[in-house]
C-alpha cells in the first residue's frame, strides 16, 4: 500500500501552475490517487509551509484567506485518498546526522513524522535521505 506524507515543496509546487515543477507534482499526486489503497497525507507543518511560501511568492498579493481556500480546494480534490497527520513529534531531538543547518529541520522533522505514521515523505528535494523522489516528467 501506497502511503505519503506531501512535503512544503510537492504542495507549493502543485499548487501554482506557474512553478516549476507544477507539472510533476501535479502529474504524479493525479497517478498517485488514482491507485487502489494509496494514501495522500498532510500535516500542519506542510500546509502552514504552503500558506507561508505563497504568500511571500505573491508579495503579499493574495490575502491569506484566499490562499487558505487554495490549500482547502486542492486538498478536496483528493477526497477520501487524503488524511490529515496529527503531529506530535518533538523539536527537542535527537536530530539525524544529516540535517547539520536550518534549512534542514523542516525536512528531518517532517522525514520523522512520516516514518512515525509509517508513511513515505514525497519531495521534489534529492537531499533528504530515505525520502520518496517523485520522478521527474518526460519532456
Amino acid at each position: 500500500m501506497m502511503k505519503y506524507l506531501l512535503d512544503v515543496n510537492v504542495l507549493v509546487a502543485w499548487g501554482w501552475a506557474d512553478h516549476v515543477d507544477h507539472a510533476r507534482a501535479a502529474a504524479w499526486i493525479a497517478a498517485t490517487k488514482a491507485k487502489r489503497g494509496a494514501t495522500l497525507a498532510t500535516s500542519a507543518m506542510p500546509e502552514l509551509g504552503f500558506v507561508r511560501v505563497s504568500l511571500q511568492r505573491t508579495g503579499g498579493l493574495l490575502p491569506i484567506e484566499e490562499v487558505a481556500k487554495t490549500l482547502e480546494g486542492m486538498l478536496g480534490t483528493l477526497g477520501r485518498k487524503h488524511t490529515f497527520l496529527p503531529d506530535n513529534q518533538s523539536s527537542a531531538g535527537p536530530w539525524p546526522l544529516w540535517c547539520s543547518s536550518a534549512s534542514g529541520t523542516t525536512d528531518a522533522h517532517l522525514m520523522a513524522l512520516s516514518v512515525s505514521h509509517g508513511l513515505l515523505l514525497a519531495t521534489l528535494d534529492e537531499r533528504i535521505p530515505g525520502a520518496y523522489l517523485i520522478p521527474k516528467v518526460a519532456v
